[in-house]
């Protein structure tokens, strides 16, 4: 069985759920990789490093710019050649995935978040609450991937085998061009690969005491995250909304500080590691999937406990 997987890429670094995914792809059978963009080349041992033992390297400045359409010219030139091509699941990836699905009149399953041997996905339904089976009619097999889903392998495998990838471009793909890109300032890990997550609901009480969950971040080393409900209010970013409607997550550990648990908040930090919450009513849906429950006060506990925190690293 043979499966090539999209590695994404940003400012020169592999995305860890990028790795993830190839990983879990190793463990099926022989997992190639393809890097597309400008400066690529030097990420290849890296992706042969996680199992890749051959890697398509598709270097050129005319396909610098994060759009979907060059890489799907790429993807469908190499994709014939396998029995499935993965994706960890991102803006970008999913836009790839679609493209290349529809160029090639290929079975795209997206959302998994796990795959047999005999290529049967697993992918969450009715609210998450069960998994179903998933197959696919043709080859190749496309997957896209929750984020999360995989950890990383850890390095050490051996060097790959590195082929240069056909760069040529449809007419249609040259159509679109991005003129500037304004890059939000990062105060810290993004929530997608930050171990430890603190997120604010609305009974933080006003935007002001995100400052709570911030300063708790920073003590724990990790990221905030917000509901929707906060992002909707305009007390948070977008960037940092949790759920159906924002990212998924699967951090070590998840700190929930004044958020009442509804489903669609749920689906999007449900596989963390562990999960802790704290919130002044006692009846909050979130207490019945958290593996530690506090009932009390936010503006009392959080200062409390990050101050713990601080003491307990220095």
């Amino acid at each position: 069985m043979s499966i090539l997987v999209f590695l994404e890429h940003h400012d020169g670094e592999l995305q860890k759920g990028s790795l993830g995914v190839l990983g879990k792809a190793a463990s099926l059978g022989d997992a190639d990789a393809v890097l597309v963009g400008e400066g690529v080349s030097s990420l290849a041992a890296e992706a042969g490093s996680h199992g890749a033992k051959k890697v398509h390297v598709a270097d050129d400045a005319s396909v610098a710019s994060p759009l979907p359409q060059p890489r799907v010219d790429v993807l469908a030139r190499l994709a014939g050649g396998y029995d499935a091509v993965f994706f960890a699941n991102s803006v970008l990836a999913a836009d790839v995935a679609a493209g290349l699905a529809a160029r090639l009149d290929a079975g795209l399953n997206w959302d998994l978040v796990d795959v047999t041997g005999d290529f049967v996905g697993k992918r969450p339904a009715i609210g998450d609450s069960v998994l179903v089976d998933v197959g696919w009619k043709t080859t190749p097999r496309l997957a896209l991937f929750r984020a999360g889903s995989f950890d990383a392998p850890p390095a050490g495998g051996g060097a790959p085998e590195v082929v240069a990838a056909a760069v040529e471009l449809a007419e249609h793909s040259r159509a679109a061009a991005i003129v500037d890109q304004q890059l939000e300032e990062a105060s810290g890990p993004s929530i997608e690969d930050a171990d430890v997550i603190v997120a604010g609901g609305r009974g933080l009480g006003a935007p002001e005491h995100f400052t709570l969950a911030e300063e708790l971040a920073r003590a724990l080393g990790g990221a905030v995250g917000a509901t929707r409900a906060v992002v909707d209010a305009g007390w948070y970013p977008y960037a940092a909304q949790i759920g159906q409607t924002g990212k998924t997550v699967s951090p070590k550990l998840y700190v929930a500080l004044g958020i009442s648990g509804a489903i669609q908040h749920k689906v999007g930090m449900q596989s963390s590691n562990v999960i802790v919450a704290i919130n002044k009513d006692p009846n909050a849906p979130i207490f019945e999937f958290s593996d530690l429950g506090v009932v009390g006060d936010v503006h009392e506990i959080v200062p409390k406990l990050t101050e713990l925190v601080k003491q307990r690293k220095s």
